[in-house]
């Protein structure tokens, strides 16, 4: 069980880890590649005909537009292997589209397969296959206690600067708000795991400070 905890926690502050990057997940998202789990569904519900393994990535009420896709989608791809392509390449994007939509998030159109999505999705996703999270936990605890080290030295270094030294005081400011900005939400997350999805996918903006 405090294993279990443990785990759960370090996943929740890594979670708001990224979402305080200044790359925005969005960007960083695979659902929108060409080799990313919803274009692999689609793929293999094509190559089946079995729709349900595509229905899964939408919501409800967007169903009967998938479904429709999809049947449109067999029929012209049966015609020639031009058409199938250019069918194929249609559907998915109709997918990916509406996915994002489901999640409130923009559709920028597919990306390629291979590029570089970061450290932490690839180990996402290599610890569902191999059914260990150590390599993800360590990814994650080392990356908070990186980040969490450099604000907290930033703060210290910037505490020792002239009383008559506005500027420099104002820095120290700076570095302290940020400081604890970091730290608060990282609590929060810890403390509402379940928000945190939420807080990555509309990530809020970096380190601005509190009024």
């Amino acid at each position: 069980m405090k294993d279990a905890k443990t785990r759960t926690l370090l996943m929740a502050l890594m979670l708001v880890a990224i979402s305080l990057s200044l790359e925005p997940y969005a960007a960083r998202a695979h659902c929108d590649g060409l080799d990313g789990p919803l274009v692999t569904a689609a793929r293999r519900a094509l190559e089946t005909g079995n729709v349900n393994l595509v229905l899964i990535w939408v919501q409800k009420d967007d169903e009967p537009e998938i479904r429709a896709a999809f049947q449109q989608t067999l029929a012209v791809r049966k015609l020639n292997p031009q058409a199938r392509d250019l069918a194929d390449m249609h559907f998915f994007e109709t997918l990916v589209r509406i996915h994002r939509a489901g999640e409130g998030a923009p559709y920028t159109g597919l990306k390629p397969a291979g590029r570089d999505l970061g450290p932490a999705i690839p180990a996402g996703d290599k610890a569902i296959a191999t059914g260990s999270t150590d390599a993800v936990l360590k990814l994650l605890t080392d990356e908070v206690r990186e980040q969490l080290n450099a604000h907290f030295q930033q703060v210290r270094a910037s505490s020792k600067y002239p009383q008559g030294d506005v500027e420099a005081g104002r820095r120290h400011v700076k570095a302290y708000v940020e400081y604890i900005q970091y730290v608060e939400q990282l609590y929060e997350t810890a403390k509402n795991p379940s928000e945190a999805h939420h807080h990555v996918a509309e990530p809020a903006s970096v380190h601005k400070d509190k009024d």
